[in-house]
């Protein structure tokens, strides 16, 4: 008898961000976009904004830096919980730009993507391919419209599955 039992594997921290991890990341898009710039401070918080600052913001961490960023909605097939995928990796963002102005591929919502991370640190490459165009199952469609995303609130800070509350009309 061993301590743990046997194929045991860790299981994997709950998330409403998809990490791309190393190997095969596979999701749906699921929203449009919202675009900006990114960078974290000393708290280690990400500061989101829609344009470039003018100055280096002063609760930026040493070692940060400002990148521009995209943010949307994604179904993680390895789950099939819906999450938020924010990239900031040129290569990735060219290849799905690549596919969005495709007259062959179009609107990235229409089919499902897979990123392949390899390496490590300034190692780490991706590549980015397009799964055929496929519509999204009757229950998927139902979830998406059960877990709305505010992605607009990234840019306050707040937390993007967090519902509000409209005090007017209670």
């Amino acid at each position: 008898m061993s301590f743990l039992p046997k194929n045991y594997e860790a299981p994997k921290s709950k998330s409403n961000y998809l990490k791309l991890e190393e190997g095969q990341n596979k999701f749906r898009i699921i929203s449009s976009a919202i675009v900006g710039y990114e960078y974290w401070t000393e708290d280690n918080k990400p500061v989101r904004m829609t344009e470039y600052p003018e100055n280096k913001p002063t609760d930026m961490r040493a070692d940060s830096k400002i990148k521009h960023f995209w943010a949307f909605g994604v179904i993680d097939r390895e789950d099939g919980v819906i999450k938020i995928l924010e990239l900031t990796q040129v290569s990735i963002m060219k290849a799905i730009k690549v596919l969005v102005d495709s007259e062959d591929w179009g609107d990235p919502k229409g089919y499902d993507f897979n990123i392949t991370r390899t390496g490590k640190g300034i190692e780490t490459e991706y590549t980015c391919q397009p799964s055929p165009h496929k519509m999204l199952t009757p229950e998927e469609m139902i979830a998406v419209k059960a877990k709305p995303i505010n992605l607009d609130a990234l840019y306050d800070g707040e937390d993007p599955f967090e519902e509000k509350i409209n005090i007017d009309k209670i």
